[in-house]
């Protein structure tokens, strides 16, 4: 049975144009290399209805375009190229006052204006290097103005060329192809593009378009094009969205699968995100008396805000919700769902027992499928397919013994932790770390809100005395071992850092800026930036549907759809893996960022520290 669990709602208002665009064009992987100062001013954001490729000295922005697909309706694909050129001109020669009015009018998208300014500079006896880019914003601003192909006719002359930028041009020419309905024409310019993050976009672009094409072309040509991997997605969701597949049809589809060499083959372009969570319990079966309160149920709010979100942005995403009932016998039969078996991507449950019945179905399935809280997943790292959304233990004693070691405060640690699984696990793997990085352990304890006070007393962080550590190691999530610690070292005036979770940060007893010497640092596990326009936007939102601010695991919750949407891409068949490693950090929402390169689980861990009043990491 999919539940879903009932909450009062009101109207989330609109989000803006510059936001929609900013969400679309992480999602489909557009977005490279653009610098933050250029999203907040909104000046790459035009109207979605033309593009306008601005060159500056230092840059050149792509925005979108309107294109056709197969059927003629136009619809609109938000694509921005930082292409970054770079032309260093003399101060003698400078640009050509011609050139600076066509830019002007193609900033202010004049297109017809722009097209007849640059058309008169793209003589190359005459102006040399120059021409080739006139004749690249001629054809932007062609596209702007629905003019496919002149853009062709602008491009065409610079596709034989061997020019610093020869590739970006190449991108621009298939998209003028795509548009001009030449399909074949833009699959071959795209075989010739070299450059990896040009060619994925290039996938992206192929599968966009063809995905509502004839079966008979994309079958036609599937040995010429077999390496467009967009293409082949797209080939795959047209053939699996048929009842009647004729013999050649047959022949394709099972070629595609058997060389995906067990990878998800696309069935459509839809990310179907299935939650599993023990909402109830085997003693009972109402939700009704679910609270607002309960983490699991912040946990889903979160989720389908973002999910909201999303489909708001313009991504395509269904979320269905079960209720594990934190009954294995229950959880069993829920897994025989063909909406489960079908999903692109499981998350949840929460309890041991559970993600491990879950996490094999899932390898069985090839099916990616996320923890959404744990720290503890080293059970996980012999498996493709599981994955924790913060960071493990392991990842977390890496960034504490990096951190320490860029502060050089001293080689003398204590570490105190908690009575829960996670700190238990990861004090002693930093008892064991620590030694291995030369670092002198002074002490290990486990603490609780009776003895946490003693134990820094004990290591002489006390009035008058001289510590005998030169950093202290708390971990714990508990807010009475907090409230303690915190109320001695308000009461004491001392130097020694002190590195707690980035929990502590949520305690509203706690004013780390007041304090007389600032020696608290804090530990990521995905910590949220919370002065950012997206956090007040998601308060605001969260608000306005269930009369209450958002808590910590309703930010995590929608931090998970956000990262979801930013890697599940159709044209790498919902492949979770491939998507993560290539990139090293990618930035969050309403978090610090992420780093799962190789890496089954949150690997961006640094330690925090209070600056002017802003949170900013270490290193």
């Amino acid at each position: 049975m999919i539940f879903h669990p009932n909450h009062r709602q009101r109207s989330s208002g609109n989000k803006s144009i510059k936001d929609i665009l900013i969400g679309s064009l992480q999602r489909e992987n557009l977005l490279i290399n653009v610098k933050p100062e250029a999203l907040a001013s909104g000046f790459l954001f035009l109207n979605p209805i033309g593009s306008n490729f601005g060159f500056e000295n230092n840059g050149l922005n792509l925005p979108s375009f309107n294109h056709p697909d197969s059927s003629g309706i136009m619809r609109n694909i938000f694509l921005l190229l930082s292409l970054l050129f770079s032309i260093q001109f003399s101060n003698g020669q400078g640009l050509p006052p011609e050139y600076q009015k066509a830019k002007a009018a193609l900033q202010n998208k004049d297109y017809w204006e722009a097209m007849n300014g640059f058309k008169q500079l793209t003589d190359a006896n005459k102006y040399g290097n120059l021409a080739n880019y006139a004749a690249f914003h001629l054809a932007e601003a062609a596209l702007g103005a629905n003019q496919p192909a002149q853009a062709i006719g602008a491009l065409q002359p610079l596709y034989g060329q061997n020019w610093n930028k020869s590739d970006e041009a190449k991108y621009l020419l298939a998209v003028a192809y795509f548009q001009n309905n030449q399909n074949t024409e833009a699959l071959r310019v795209i075989k010739s593009i070299k450059k990896e993050q040009l060619l994925e976009q290039s996938y992206n672009l192929s599968f966009e378009y063809l995905k509502k094409a004839t079966s008979s072309f994309l079958v036609a040509n599937l040995d010429e094009f077999k390496s467009n991997e967009g293409y082949v997605s797209a080939l795959a969701a047209v053939l699996q969205k048929q009842t009647i597949m004729s013999a050649s049809e047959i022949e394709a589809l099972n070629l595609i699968k058997s060389s995906t060499k067990g990878k998800n083959v696309v069935k459509d372009d839809v990310l179907d995100v299935v939650l599993i969570l023990p909402f109830t319990g085997v003693n009972s079966s109402s939700v009704s008396g679910i609270s607002y309160s309960d983490f699991m149920f912040e946990l889903y709010q979160g989720i389908e805000i973002g999910v909201d979100q999303m489909k708001g942005e313009g991504q395509k995403v269904t979320l269905n919700t079960f209720d594990s009932k934190r009954d294995i016998a229950h959880l069993t039969n829920l897994l025989n769902d063909p909406t489960i078996a079908q999903a692109d991507v499981i998350i949840g449950p929460i309890y041991p027992e559970e993600t491990d019945l879950v996490s094999a179905f899932a390898e069985r399935k090839q099916i990616p499928f996320v923890h959404p809280l744990s720290n503890l997943g080293e059970r996980f790292e012999k498996f493709s397919y599981s994955y924790l959304f913060r960071p493990s233990v392991m990842s977390l004693s890496k960034g504490i013994i990096s951190s320490l070691k860029s502060q050089n405060w001293g080689k003398r640690v204590a570490v105190g932790y908690s009575g829960s699984s996670r700190d238990e696990n990861l004090g002693f793997l930093l008892q064991a770390e620590l030694e291995k990085a030369g670092f002198d352990l002074v002490k290990i304890q486990k603490l609780d809100a009776r003895n946490a006070s003693t134990f820094l007393q004990g290591l002489g962080v006390s009035r008058g005395n001289n510590p005998s550590v030169d950093q202290v190691i708390l971990l714990s999530d508990d807010p009475a071992i907090a409230q303690s610690v915190f109320s001695l070292m308000e009461s004491i005036s001392t130097s020694v850092p002190v590195l707690v979770m980035d929990s502590w940060l949520g305690f509203n007893f706690a004013n780390y800026e007041m304090m007389e010497v600032p020696n608290f640092y804090f530990i990521s596990n995905n910590t949220p930036k919370f002065d950012t326009e997206a956090m007040s936007k998601f308060r605001s939102q969260f608000y306005d549907r269930y009369y209450s601010y958002p808590g910590m695991n309703s930010i995590l919750g929608l931090e998970l759809v956000y990262w979801l949407g930013s890697n599940a891409k159709p044209t790498f068949g919902y492949d979770l893996r491939r998507s993560l490693d290539q990139s090293s950090f990618q930035p969050g929402k309403l978090t610090w960022g992420f780093n799962f390169q190789n890496s089954n689980n949150n690997s961006y861990t640094p330690i925090f520290k209070f600056q002017g009043g802003e949170l900013i990491p270490l290193n």
